[in-house]
């Protein structure tokens, strides 16, 4: 997902989705470990996605306290 994509997100939208991206995470390092997954790199692309994510949560998170 891109950061511009990532910014036209709500804050309730983006605290959503970076705990399904979470959820995600953590299924494909299970299917990683017992050699189900396919594409392994996927967990690095949605860690990034995960942090690109967090990044603009906690300015958003900073602007709603201003």
């Amino acid at each position: 997902m891109k950061i511009a994509d990532i910014r036209k997100l709500s804050t309730e939208q983006l605290a959503k989705q970076s705990s399904e991206l979470r959820d995600e995470i953590s299924e494909l390092k299970t299917k990683k470990v017992l050699g189900e997954a396919t594409n392994v790199r996927l967990v690095k692309h949605k860690r990034k996605d995960l942090a690109r994510m967090l990044t603009v949560l906690s300015e958003q998170l900073t602007k709603e306290k201003i």
